[in-house]
């Protein structure tokens, strides 16, 4: 069965040999500064997420089934190697079908592991994934994780996942080189980042891990948790752990120790949600030449790579409470985090779950919109179309005038819930539909009546 996301961060059970790497403590020299990427950038990474994970090094899909993967790979069995596939997708991604009172998708995974000289290692597993309620069926978030575990002989590889829904023809394929490498004693494996690991003392242990396949983090609300191993050490060792920042600048700086005690020592750090800078960060373990790395991502949000605070408030233009996003573009650097974090937590309908859906349900249609009515030549979300739909969502009707002969071409959309239609005219010719006078204040009246329910 396919993991369904419930952003918890932590280390189960974990040995006594745990690095509370923390930025304030002790343990850390703040020896750099981060600087963000242009506005332009920003607004790329948002909308065109996966090309920026495919320079992360992900394993990525931007075919009809998106998804994002990783592979781990720490000390297996024997000799061998065992590789963890993370794979991060959303519930859009698949065609459900009503099951009782549920929502059900079906989908097949298949990994193929490939190497020169060698016969291919190929596993396939089908899924099913159920959710409660049809809108869950449209979220496009990191809303469900699958894995895979296989054990490799070292050599170079070619990787490659495919998922298929089986509720339609729609297929998602990644592919990517991976060098699997062997775990000799006095090793240390590439560092990994996961929502939910415990630690292990042997290699023929089961390493129980919730892989964060995307490696990002929501700023000021999610612990970065890194883990890394240990293998074969026979005496008291220490191995440097760094973290740059995009510009390559060392913003904090540790030691992990391992003891000799075990055939496999577990490490883990922990960073606090406010102390990383925002944008990329590269976790180092191990001084060159054998240095072992991983590449992840600070934003404001775990699921949409915003890493611009005046990007991020641009971007909440149609999301309301004016007021305290005002307050927010005023605020002084340092109280602007904290200020985000009592946002999230002020808009946020449901304090029971760990994401505000609010936001999420926001982004959703911001990036949709954006992809939808990008014909206008500018930004599909900044289309009025496009603010209409961010606003109140897909309408219930559409009546499209702009194919037939008249003197103005027009749309038509009506929304039973909000008890509005709208009308968007394409005065100019050149498909540039603007609401309608009357219908500009008729949408503001519809807006103000949604948010007081």
């Amino acid at each position: 069965m396919p993991y369904i996301l419930r952003r918890r961060v932590g280390a189960l059970g974990a040995p006594a040999l745990l690095l509370a790497l923390i930025a304030g403590c002790t343990s850390w020299q703040r020896v750099g500064s981060s600087k963000g990427s242009s506005p332009d950038q920003q607004l790329l990474q948002l909308f065109d997420p996966m090309a920026m994970y495919s320079r992360l090094g992900r394993i990525v899909s931007a075919d009809q089934i998106p998804f994002i993967g990783t592979v781990a790979l720490v000390p297996g069995h024997g000799d061998s190697t065992q590789a963890i596939v993370g794979l991060s997708l959303g519930n859009r991604a698949f065609a459900f079908e009503r099951s009782g009172s549920a929502w059900l998708a079906r989908y097949r995974v298949e990994y193929l592991f490939e190497r020169p000289g060698a016969a291919p290692i190929s596993v396939g597993r089908d899924e099913n994934l159920r959710v409660d309620t049809f809108q869950e069926t449209g979220r496009i978030d990191e809303s469900v994780l699958l894995q895979q575990v296989v054990q490799l002989a070292p050599g170079d590889y070619t990787v490659t996942v495919r998922v298929r829904d089986r509720g339609s023809d729609r297929v998602g394929t990644g592919k990517q080189p991976l060098t699997v490498t062997a775990f000799t004693p006095g090793t240390v494996s590439a560092p990994l980042l996961a929502y939910e690991v415990a630690g292990r003392g042997k290699r023929n242990d089961s390493l129980r891990v919730v892989l964060n396949p995307r490696g990002t983090i929501a700023f000021g609300e999610d612990t970065l948790l890194v883990y890394f191993e240990g293998t074969g050490f026979t005496q008291p060792t220490s191995v440097p752990i760094e973290i740059r920042d995009e510009r390559d600048s060392v913003v904090f700086r540790s030691t992990a120790r391992f003891t000799g005690a075990r055939e496999v020592e577990s490490q883990f750090v922990r960073i606090a949600p406010d102390s990383a800078p925002l944008g990329q960060l590269t976790v180092v373990v191990g001084a060159p030449p054998n240095a072992r790395l991983i590449n992840g991502i600070v934003s404001f949000s775990s699921n949409w790579v915003v890493t611009n605070f005046d990007d991020l408030l641009d971007l909440l233009r149609y999301f309301g409470n004016d007021a305290k996003i005002a307050l927010m573009r005023k605020a002084s650097r340092e109280d602007r985090g904290q200020l985000w974090r009592d946002f999230v937590r002020e808009t946020d309908p449901n304090t029971g779950t760990p994401e505000n859906e609010l936001l999420a349900n926001y982004f959703s249609r911001l990036a949709y919109a954006n992809t939808r009515f990008r014909d206008e030549g500018i930004a599909g979300w900044r289309t009025d179309r496009g603010e209409v739909f961010i606003a109140l969502g897909e309408p219930d009707e559409i009546y499209d005038q702009s194919l037939q002969t008249g003197p103005v071409r027009y749309m038509r959309w009506t929304y039973n819930e909000a008890r509005v239609t709208l009308y968007f005219e394409d005065v100019s010719g050149f498909g540039r539909f603007r609401l309608a006078p009357q219908s500009r204040g008729d949408f503001e009246s519809a807006k103000a009546r949604m948010k007081r329910r």
